[in-house]
């Protein structure tokens, strides 16, 4: 069916009309409010690559394009030079055009690289356990540099961490501010601008904080969610950031401009998972609702696909075309872009709760960038690692990690070198069960690439 037909437009509540569950969370208030959107540009340095240093000024004589060809010339210079210390002067050649290939497919959101094999039922090293949280650990971030690990917990705390040092770098007590000044109660999202300029944390108390990720001194705090923010994104390369609430409602802010820019409707339940592709299109999960939805922000259209099971309490992309989610049945299901129902689905993936008898709940989801590696946490013992395989359309179980507790956050560093986890005693949001031998904490877990 092309896609057209399955999008929803923001004017357009009629599909969505029909009576919901009632939600394990609380109720969403009923008034919206609709203020226009606009499309602001990211920032990126006119050669289209982030070099990751401060622009250059140019002479008055440097026309545009004379700026593009010397930025180019740069970057192609700082490439050769990284590429000859790790292949011979033979290859060098080869491996610069085929870094470039994959750059500009990355660029374009179509770059995919099988890495899977090279973490099935590999164990990795536990580089750290970070203990710094006294309660649980709600949502974990890492830096694109892979030097900085960035938490948050129920004690209403932020903090940064180093990871060469696996010590604290900056703590952020929350009971010592006010409403304005910082999380004055549970963080419960946290999300990092590709650049590592900006770090946002969405609070129990309906504040988003936007943080300077450097030196955690607060920049701005943003009103006007109704209830608990619990998840925050960061559309890919740009400082536009995207609030989930348990009022049902995702906002889109401008943090260039450190203002609100608009307000989307359209889940029935509260909105429990949110993630991004490239481009200006996010993914979210809708809990009780039972759905899974895909918005293209600046056109207020969604595309709505329906679960299977009770609820659908976490997402995560994996590929331009696929994603993956978690129920609150132990179900984890993946889809494609352009079906309306899962393409496979694992029941009771994280198995069974000895206690109750219930299906262990799907807590956390995260994908390595660009590859077809998916890892999955709950309260059962174990993350899991799944290799996503585009010929059978499943995912496959490829390695389990022990842990003891609650996993709360998962999180791939860029290179998949590191896999942090957030762990905690209680779930993130709530304290249905209490699993008293865990220990409230961040774990770094390191893989050694194969030689």
């Amino acid at each position: 069916m092309p896609k057209s037909n399955f999008f929803i437009r923001k004017s357009s509540n009629k599909s969505d009309s029909k009576k919901r569950k009632k939600s394990k969370f609380e109720k969403a208030p009923k008034k919206k409010v609709k203020i226009h959107d606009e499309e602001i540009s990211s920032d990126s340095d006119s050669s289209g690559h982030d070099t990751g240093y401060p622009e250059e000024v140019s002479s008055e004589e440097e026309t545009e394009q004379e700026k593009k060809l010397r930025l180019a010339k740069k970057y192609l210079a700082q490439i050769e030079e990284e590429e000859k210390e790790k292949n011979d002067l033979d290859d060098t050649r080869e491996a610069i055009s085929r870094r470039l290939k994959e750059e500009a497919l990355e660029e374009a959101g179509r770059l995919q690289v099988k890495k899977a094999h090279e973490y099935a039922n590999v164990t990795p090293e536990v580089l750290a356990v970070l203990r710094g949280h006294k309660l649980s650990t709600t949502a974990v971030v890492v830096s694109s540099s892979e030097k900085f690990i960035y938490s948050a917990s129920k004690d209403h705390n932020l903090i940064k961490w180093s990871i060469e040092e696996q010590k604290k770098v900056k703590v952020i007590n929350g009971k010592k501010m006010n409403e304005d000044s910082g999380p004055t109660n549970s963080t419960l999202a946290l999300a990092l601008s590709d650049d590592d300029k900006f770090l946002a944390s969405g609070c129990r108390n309906k504040m988003i904080y936007i943080w300077n990720a450097e030196t955690l001194e607060l920049i701005k705090t943003f009103k006007g969610h109704k209830d608990a923010v619990i998840g925050l994104v960061f559309l890919r390369k740009s400082h536009q950031l995207v609030s989930a609430s348990l009022d049902r409602s995702l906002k889109l802010w401008n943090l260039d401009d450190m203002g609100y820019v608009d307000t989307l409707f359209g889940h029935q339940d509260v909105v429990t998972g949110i993630d991004c592709f490239f481009g200006e299109t996010v993914l979210t999960g809708g809990g009780r609702d039972n759905t899974a939805r895909i918005w293209k922000i600046f056109e207020e259209s969604q595309l709505i696909f329906q679960g299977q099971g009770a609820s659908i309490d976490c997402v995560c992309v994996s590929s331009k075309d696929s994603f993956v989610s978690g129920g609150d049945d132990g179900s984890l299901s993946l889809w494609g872009t352009q079906k309306k129902k899962p393409l496979s689905s694992i029941p009771e993936a994280h198995g069974i709760d000895e206690e109750s008898e219930t299906p262990n709940w799907i807590v956390s989801l995260t994908a390595l960038q660009n590859t077809d590696l998916v890892a999955t946490g709950s309260k059962d013992g174990f993350i899991r690692l799944w290799r996503r395989d585009d010929d059978s359309r499943s995912l496959v179980l490829i390695s389990k990690i022990p842990v003891n507790g609650f996993v709360n956050s998962l999180k791939f560093s860029l290179s998949g070198k590191y896999l942090i986890a957030g762990i905690g005693q209680e779930h993130r949001l709530g304290r249905w069960w209490k699993v008293k031998e865990a220990k409230n904490s961040i774990v770094i877990f390191s893989w050694k690439k194969k030689s």
